[in-house]
Order: C-alpha cells, then sequence, then structure tokens
C-alpha cells in the first residue's frame, strides 16, 4: 500500500492541480506532468526547472536527475523551497495558491534554480555552478551568483533584472522586487557585495553597492541608490540614499506596505516613484 504524504504544502498543491485540470480541460495534460504524475514537491519542481533550463548542450533528462540530488541532498534546501512557496502566497496579492508560483513564477524559478546551483558549489562543483547560474540568466533575466548566501522565506517580486554579486548576503523572510541590484563597486576582490538582513523589503529598481549593510527590517526605496550602512528599521530613499524615516512594521518585507510615514501629518508618501515625497 502506497504511504500517503505527509508534506501539507506538496498536498495543497496536488490539491489544487486536480480543481485546475478539471475546470480548465486545456491544461490537464500540463498539470498531470508536472505535477500530479510526480510523488514529491522536489521530484515536480526538479521536472519543471530541468524543462525551462535545458538546452542543445544540457539535456532535460541529466538536468532534472541532478537538480533533484541537490534538491534531496539537503534538509536546509528542502525547507528553504516550502518557505519560498510560502512567502510567494502570503505577500504576492497576485497568487492563487502554492501552485501558481511553482508553475509559472520566474522569480520562483529563478531563487530555487539558485539553490541548485550554490549546492554544486558548496559540494566542490563550480564549473557546472557557473553553467547553471548562466542558463538561469539566459531564460530568466536573474543573475544570481551560486557562492552568493541567501536565507529562507525569500521573495523576488516579477524579477526581472535582478543582480546578486558572489560575496552577498540576504537573510531570512526579505522582499526584493524587479531591477534591483546587490553589487560590488569596483575591481576589488574579496568580501565586496552587501548584506542584507531578515525582513527586509527592497523596492524596485534600488541599486545596493559595496560591501554595505542593511540592518535587519529596513526599507529601501524603488529607484534608490544605496552606498552606505542602512541602520536597522530605517526607511531610505534617494540619489543617494537617505534615511527619511522608518517603516510602519518590524519587517516590512512581510507586508510589503511600499508607503512611510512622513513623521507631519501621518499620512503615506510612496516609495514605488524612487523619490520622498
Amino acid at each position: 500500500m502506497k504511504k500517503k504524504s505527509t508534506d501539507a504544502i506538496w498536498q495543497e498543491i496536488r490539491s489544487e492541480a486536480l480543481a485546475d485540470a478539471e475546470t480548465e480541460p486545456l491544461l490537464a495534460s500540463f498539470l498531470h506532468a508536472t505535477i500530479l504524475n510526480h510523488n514529491s514537491l522536489e521530484n515536480a519542481l526538479g521536472f519543471s526547472l530541468a524543462n525551462k533550463l535545458a538546452s542543445a548542450t544540457l539535456q532535460p533528462i541529466t538536468l532534472m536527475e541532478l537538480i533533484c540530488l541537490a534538491l534531496s541532498g539537503s534538509a536546509s534546501v528542502r525547507a528553504a523551497i516550502r518557505a519560498d512557496l510560502k512567502a510567494v502566497r502570503d505577500r504576492d496579492p497576485a497568487c492563487r495558491g502554492y501552485s501558481t508560483p511553482l508553475l509559472y513564477f520566474k522569480g520562483f524559478h529563478a531563487l530555487q534554480s539558485y539553490r541548485v546551483a550554490n549546492w554544486l558549489w558548496e559540494h566542490g562543483r563550480q564549473t557546472l555552478a557557473i553553467a547553471i547560474q548562466n542558463r538561469v540568466s539566459e531564460v530568466f533575466a536573474v543573475d544570481i551568483h551560486p557562492a552568493a548566501r541567501i536565507g529562507k522565506g525569500i521573495l523576488l517580486d516579477h524579477a526581472t533584472g535582478i543582480v546578486i554579486g558572489e560575496t552577498a548576503v540576504v537573510g531570512n523572510n526579505v522582499s526584493i522586487l524587479h531591477q534591483v541590484t546587490l553589487g560590488g563597486t569596483g575591481k576589488e576582490r574579496g568580501d565586496r557585495h552587501p548584506k542584507i538582513g531578515n525582513g527586509v523589503l527592497i523596492s524596485a529598481n534600488a541599486t545596493i553597492l559595496g560591501n554595505v549593510r542593511i540592518g535587519e527590517g529596513a526599507k529601501i526605496g524603488a529607484g534608490s541608490v544605496v552606498l552606505t550602512d542602512i541602520p536597522p528599521h530605517c526607511t531610505a530613499v534617494g540619489v543617494p540614499a537617505k534615511r527619511c524615516g522608518q517603516p510602519h512594521t518590524r519587517s516590512p518585507a512581510l507586508d510589503m506596505n511600499h508607503g512611510v510615514n512622513d513623521g507631519a501629518d501621518g499620512s503615506d508618501a510612496f516609495l514605488d516613484t524612487g523619490h520622498y515625497i
């Protein structure tokens, strides 16, 4: 007798896929191939990533074996996958369930591909890790160096144009929007990329350069250029970025509120313009 899975998220994904296959018969074959024919979240994710990242010289079957090896070989990676899925479902109002990011959101796909490349990097297979990074940048327009250290519960919202450098560190429960760069400032080697604390929200088109620290629970406004440390629980906006108040909550990444209290009349100025209004 086949043992029933105790993975609650995977069971919910399967339930969503069954419902979608019934209401949209045109997608039934696709949903069976990508979800319902698999016995675990790791296998389903491996199948999807392998088919998206495959090329003339990287065959889907070989890639799937490699990806599943990485995903099944680390309990921390398996936990991160589920925390990332929950982050997307909870923070993105366009997300209608766990199956949506698993199947359709390239920010989630790019992040899990990074986790595979990072596992390879940590196991001494740097050349293959770089090859995976290259395919991720070509397919998803997201460039994350496999040596970067990224926590769990991460949302890469829209994701196009995100760049994260080799020595960057991103904490847990961080939300990053499209066109964000966590980069260096020149040709120097060594520890040269930003360190992002837990619960940080980085809005669209923000650029953070150098070995600077963004404190826990900080918020970075859209279009801002950050060149110096930002203390915990502060909001920074502008070019160059300057402190201009503090977020409404301790972890702005979780509520995704891009406004900031101006300290005068209690109204919100919005950060998505890239300026503090």
